[in-house]
């Protein structure tokens, strides 16, 4: 291959190169440097709008106007474009939830925090439709469940053996959740073997229920049938909470009305309703278990982590690669949208991976990996996309423009959001005014020096 052939080469490769390098900055950044989160932020929210102006301006309009060239309607070439980018969002989306699910969610404290709450509601579940079957518990404020849940203890009984007996004080209340158990009733000084089985409780089954209501003494025993697993909610904590919240107290006062007590089992709240909004609560992580989370997904997401990388930079360097035919016609917008939204971005995930425990050599290693893929895009577009009309390269661009788009909307703007705060608003804006600026400077309709 000739020399000349190849410079053109080298020449994309150096733009894709120079494009992502800003990540390592990033990761510095993050590693040796104290840095304000509202000017990273505000950086994100710059680089964010000056992608949706590229995207907008550079990229859709202008292969509009390549389909206009090949005779395609208005219409037809809105369907084309619109086509394009929405299979873009959807694979960009899927492909990024997929990738969260198993680890990648930790580069970034908005998608880190998503996820964090929806595993809390998967970890829960289970456990708040058994405590909707509680008919005390679900006349409780479903938001209260929260301080409900860190008082329920697992117990364990062998089969055979006692759970309690007539007579004990009424001290707590069971939930089965694995195993049988049977209800004997006898005299509270006659021996349990002796008495008469009433009942047979198994898994999702409630007994010693009053007791978090009145106290007093177990009517009946409970013996174990199998080898059972109990959920104990213990009256001194139950009544712990209640003198700290005045909501539920109200409601634990409602219940030991004599005719609250009465409609208990025949006309409970809805368990299903309960249930859902008891679980609608949970959306606030603690610090302790967010941290423990971290380190736990964290710890086997390296290989997660880098196609999440990847995924976040080959479709815009693939677009920067098949518009490039010089430096004189490089999309300085989208380039540019890229290279400030990097430096944050890597910045504020190797905070988040240095608290999941990644060493600063694995956290360099990882990042290296979007030079690498930036560059390779960079190469890919210029070689099969470029310099040709035809309606492939149009549609895969379009394509690559959705991912994007789907990357600034599901990760730089929550990003930027969640560090800054509203006032984002504003460099999101300058970001799009800037990219507007630059379509307007190159247009051929101000080439008489109309905008200089």
């Amino acid at each position: 291959m000739r020399v000349t052939a190849i410079m053109p080469l080298i020449a994309v490769a150096a733009v894709g190169l120079a494009t992502t390098s800003s990540t390592m900055a990033g990761v510095v950044l993050g590693l040796y440097a104290h840095f304000s989160k509202r000017v990273l932020a505000s950086i994100l929210a710059f680089a964010a709008g000056a992608l949706i102006g590229a995207l907008a301006i550079d990229l859709a309009f202008v292969g509009a106007e390549d389909l206009a060239r090949l005779h395609f309607s208005a219409r037809s070439a809105w369907a084309f474009i619109g086509g394009g980018f929405a299979v873009g969002a959807t694979v960009y989306y899927t492909a990024s939830r997929v990738l969260e699910q198993r680890g990648a969610a930790v580069r970034s404290p908005a998608r880190f925090n998503e996820f964090a709450q929806a595993r809390r509601r998967q970890d829960t579940k289970a456990l708040i439709e058994l405590l909707s079957r509680v008919s005390i518990v679900r006349h409780l404020p479903p938001a209260g469940i929260e301080a409900l849940l860190a008082s329920i203890r697992p117990r364990k009984v062998a089969k055979g053996a006692l759970v309690f007996r007539a007579g004990d004080p009424g001290d707590a209340l069971f939930i089965v959740s694995r195993g049988r158990v049977d209800v004997v009733s006898h005299a509270p000084d006659q021996d349990p073997s002796s008495g008469k089985s009433v009942a047979t409780m198994g898994a999702g089954d409630v007994f010693g229920e009053m007791a978090l209501l009145s106290g007093g003494v177990r009517t009946a025993s409970i013996r174990a049938i199998d080898d059972l697993e109990l959920l104990e909610i213990s009256k001194e904590e139950f009544d712990h909470h209640i003198r700290h919240d005045p909501v539920m107290a109200e409601a634990v006062a409602r219940l030991s009305h004599e005719r609250a007590l009465d409609r208990l089992s025949d006309h409970s709240s809805n368990p299903d309703e309960w249930c859902k909004l008891a679980s609608r609560s949970l959306d606030r992580v603690s610090q302790s278990q967010s941290s423990k989370l971290l380190t736990e997904v964290g710890s086997n997401a390296g290989l997660a982590i880098i196609f999440g990388n990847i995924l976040d930079t080959i479709p815009g360097c693939l677009v920067i690669g098949a518009r490039f035919e010089g430096i004189a016609s490089m999309s300085l917008p989208l380039m540019l949208g890229m290279f400030f939204g990097g430096i944050p971005e890597a910045a504020v995930s190797t905070v988040m991976l240095r608290k999941a425990g990644y060493t600063p050599t694995r956290i360099v290693l990882l990042w290296s990996t979007v030079l690498v893929a930036g560059t390779v895009a960079a190469l890919a577009g210029n070689l099969f996309l470029g310099g040709t009309d035809s309606l492939i390269p149009i549609f895969v661009e379009a394509i690559a423009g959705g991912a994007v788009l789907g990357l600034v909307s599901h990760a730089m703007i929550p990003e930027a959001i969640h560090e800054g705060g509203s006032v984002v608003v504003l460099p999101t804006v300058a970001g799009f005014l800037f990219a507007l600026y630059h379509a307007i400077a190159e247009s051929k309709a101000f080439e008489s020096g109309v905008i200089g």
